[in-house]
């Protein structure tokens, strides 16, 4: 039975959409992650893999909310923690692996921070690189530098800026981090209404970090804590819906930092930036894609070919 003593479980939010074996891992890694206990909720935009369901049959600990149909990722983590008003939460993907202690440390590290309003960990690859989650506000001159020249030239000075990826990891305030693993100050949080929807996906944790940083709230990295992230499941089930998304949400971001009528020749500069930029990524991603299917028929091709004939 619960005691007065007994800290509060820790709301853990995951928005699911047919995550596949990878919410295994996740709902398992949490168990070493933090010495609170937690409740998962699974906010879930429509899966059809069964998976969500399967993970709360499995875990007491684990429910299932459904969000209607695929409302986006902000919605549905909005959603995830609509009845929470104080305290901290997590919200997470579902693809993430999480080392030993390194909700604790988020923990611990929030007290330390007492301004904070998200709090994010070194998040790894699973090849074991470090993904630079923890970037500097995208502003004109460093934004419009990396967004012309980050897919060509990622070494460029303009994404190292803005990336701030040349840096020893310490924990430190940043512009904004990743959401794909955010310790929040619901107060915080709900004191700008939490995400905003208008963001199918791609950009609401930038967006969110702004608003939040208007407010006189801090955004600190914590690479004490360490998670390890699959990413790109939706990219690859849908790359070129996704492209779309990912540059629809730039143009709506970059919009609401130029919102007035003498902004209107930039607002149209960033649109059509955009476009070309994404035109450029269709086309080399189909030059690409061709290329691997006329090396796989080619491989093929030589299989057959070095394989005996019957009289």
């Amino acid at each position: 039975m619960t005691t007065p003593t007994d800290p509060a479980p820790l709301r853990v939010v995951a928005v699911t959409y047919s995550p596949g074996a990878t919410l295994v891992d996740f709902v398992d890694s949490l168990a070493q992650a933090t010495s609170r206990p937690v409740e998962v909720v699974l906010a879930d935009n429509g899966s059809t893999d069964g998976a969500p369901d399967r993970a709360a049959a499995r875990h007491p600990h684990v429910r299932v909310l459904r969000t209607g149909g695929n409302i986006g990722y902000g919605a549905a983590a909005n959603a995830g923690l609509a009845d929470l008003r104080t305290g901290r939460a997590l919200i997470a993907n579902p693809d993430l692996r999480f080392a030993p202690g390194s909700v604790d440390e988020l923990l611990a590290a929030a007290d330390r921070w007492p301004r904070a309003a998200t709090l994010g960990p070194a998040i790894m690859t699973p090849d074991g690189e470090l993904y630079p989650s923890a970037r500097d506000l995208p502003r004109l001159s460093t934004g419009a530098g990396h967004a012309l020249l980050g897919w060509a030239w990622p070494s460029n000075p303009w994404t190292a800026r803005y990336r701030r990826e040349r840096e020893t990891p310490r924990e430190r305030p940043a512009g904004w981090l990743s959401g794909s693993c955010l310790l929040v100050d619901l107060e915080a949080f709900w004191s700008v209404g939490g995400f905003d929807a208008g963001y199918f996906m791609y950009f609401e944790d930038v967006d969110l970090a702004e608003r939040l940083t208007r407010r006189g709230w801090l955004h600190v990295y914590v690479p004490t804590a360490v998670v390890e992230h699959e990413g790109g499941h939706a990219t690859r089930r849908e790359p070129h819906r996704m492209q779309r998304v990912h540059h629809t949400s730039a143009l709506r971001y970059l919009s609401h930092q130029y919102p007035l009528r003498r902004h209107a020749p930039l607002r149209a500069a960033f649109r059509a930036g955009l476009g070309a930029r994404m035109l450029v990524s269709y086309v080399s991603g189909r030059v690409a894609a061709g290329a691997r299917f006329q090396r796989r028929a080619g491989e093929l091709a030589g299989r057959v070919a070095a394989e005996p004939t019957e009289n």
